[in-house]
């Protein structure tokens, strides 16, 4: 995360009426030297370093544009998409003709979901450069989508929301003679089953669809019933696990069962969202997740997080995974299950456990929590998008959201949300950590990520962290990424952003 307190001592700089021309010839020099050096730590994929030497760059001279063009492009690979956002704009008041600038805006805000607004920047950079067949395609990708968009809500009113689930045929699909995955004892889930699916996934076979579509139909019909707030309670001397973000990481999942034992009414866990996306086993990963929710419904948990969502599917992967290993028609499914997951859990009423973080606003109770009208797509404001998508600060107080959407949060704000609900801490993912976790506001804001190695490219380890009933203090186990088949990660993300 880039030091706000450098950007606004650039932003006063350019406000006080200084000039470039004001500056030494030797600033200039150190200030391109900054810029190397952080556009080394990029190539390298340390993006939060490259982050701080694009400061540090911008601090000496903030009047190049492509200071902030760079930075822009850094913070989106940390999905700071708000301050990715802030520095775009800000290149482009320095430079209208910086093209890239464009590319950057656009970009972050299609990973928000505004294609609409991106849209405008594509159309700006295609009147500049009539000619340029990039930019031309990435306009009309960018339309197509748009357009898409638009038509996918008028049959969603004209069919007046029909379940996708209610309209499968189960009885009418054939499973052929010649086929030798896991098959179904006794009509559902065992954990036979379970075993002997991700033997077959780590093989890269396939699940045949017609069980595939039932446990999908069994899930939603499960999750329907469930509460937007779930309370889990942890017996006296017995052990709970809760994991973060998987983001599609099969083999890294597996890992963790080898590292923590296989999930079970001894050794339950809760996942606390991220599934999906990125990682190219997405579906791998979350269908197994499902599987046990189903065998073991009141030892396994399963939280949503901001990737349990249309827009993020559509350009991480998930969706395009969905239809090369499946169909259509299943994608449209996952999105009605994760319109259903659960959004937070309370642990023995003393941890309160959510994906993203607390909120805008003052006075939120559990209550409010429990009474989130949950089946949706994530709102742009409000509790619910918060839990998804917000994240803790160092500084007291609140902050603009780096990601554009949700919350920053200070120690101050959660001892009080603490005290407020008699809460002892919070655990919450979303972030990646170089050790896996991270202990902020005075040990009671813990952050859990399980994907080591995010996209094969941070290098981070992944953490996964443990409670015993008569013990809630965190432990903490951090491990390496294992290897995985080579099939990279955003193979099947959307063409578009691969443009970036």
């Amino acid at each position: 995360m880039a030091d706000s307190s450098m950007t606004d001592t650039a932003n006063a700089q350019i406000g006080n009426g200084d000039s470039a021309e004001s500056l030494s010839d030797e600033v200039k020099k150190k200030a391109e030297e900054l810029k190397e050096k952080a556009n080394e730590y990029f190539k390298n994929g340390d993006y939060s370093q490259a982050i701080t030497y694009y400061s540090q760059a911008i601090e000496q001279n903030p009047y190049v544009a492509a200071y902030y063009g760079n930075r822009s492009f850094a913070h989106i690979k940390t999905e700071s998409f708000g301050y990715a956002l802030s520095d775009a704009s800000k290149a482009l008041q320095l430079d209208k003709n910086y093209i890239k600038a464009y590319y950057r805006r656009a970009s972050a805000n299609m990973a928000l979901g505004k294609f609409k607004v991106a849209l405008k920047d594509f159309e700006s950079v295609v009147k500049v450069r009539p000619n340029d067949k990039d930019a031309r395609a990435k306009f009309n990708e960018c339309k197509k989508i748009v357009q898409m968009q638009a038509f996918q809500k008028a049959i969603a009113v004209e069919e007046n929301h029909k379940s996708v689930a209610d309209s499968i045929d189960l009885a009418s699909m054939s499973i052929e003679d010649d086929y030798q995955g896991p098959r179904f004892e006794d009509g559902g889930v065992t954990l036979k089953f379970v075993t002997d699916l991700m033997k077959t996934f780590k093989e890269q076979k396939k699940l045949h669809r017609k069980y595939a579509y039932q446990i999908l139909v069994e899930i939603k019909n499960f999750f329907i019933k469930q509460p937007s707030l779930v309370d889990i309670t942890v017996p006296k001397g017995e052990k709970f696990t809760v994991c973060g973000d998987i983001h599609g990481q099969f083999y890294d999942l597996l890992n963790i069962f080898e590292l923590n034992g296989l999930p079970s009414e001894s050794n339950p866990y809760l996942f606390n969202g991220d599934f999906v996306d990125r990682g190219s086993f997405s579906v791998e990963c979350v269908v197994v997740l499902f599987c046990f929710k189903l065998l073991y419904p009141n030892h396994f948990f399963m939280a949503r997080g901001n990737h349990e969502s249309v827009t993020m599917n559509q350009m991480y992967g998930f969706e395009g995974e969905v239809k090369s290993k499946y169909t259509s028609q299943m994608a449209d499914l996952f999105t009605e299950i994760f319109n259903w997951l659960p959004l937070a859990h309370c642990i023995n009423n003393k941890i309160l456990v959510m994906h993203g973080g607390l909120f805008k606003e003052d006075n939120v109770t559990l209550d409010d929590l429990r009474k989130i009208d949950r089946n949706r797509q994530p709102p742009e404001s409000g509790l619910m998008c918060e839990l998804l998508w917000s994240d803790p600060q160092p500084m007291p107080g609140r902050a603009e959201s780096k990601r554009g959407v949700g919350t920053m949060f200070g120690p101050d704000i959660t001892s009080k949300f603490l005290q407020r609900n008699n809460l002892e801490y919070i655990i919450r993912s979303h972030e990646v950590k170089p050790e896996g976790y991270e202990v902020m506001h005075d040990g009671k804001c813990i952050t859990v990520f399980s994907a080591p190695n995010y996209c094969d490219t941070m290098g981070n380890q992944g953490a996964f962290l443990t409670i015993t009933g008569d013990d809630l203090t965190p432990k903490f186990t951090s491990f390496d990424s294992v290897p995985h088949p080579n099939v990279k990660p955003m193979a099947y993300a959307n063409s578009l952003f691969g443009m970036f």
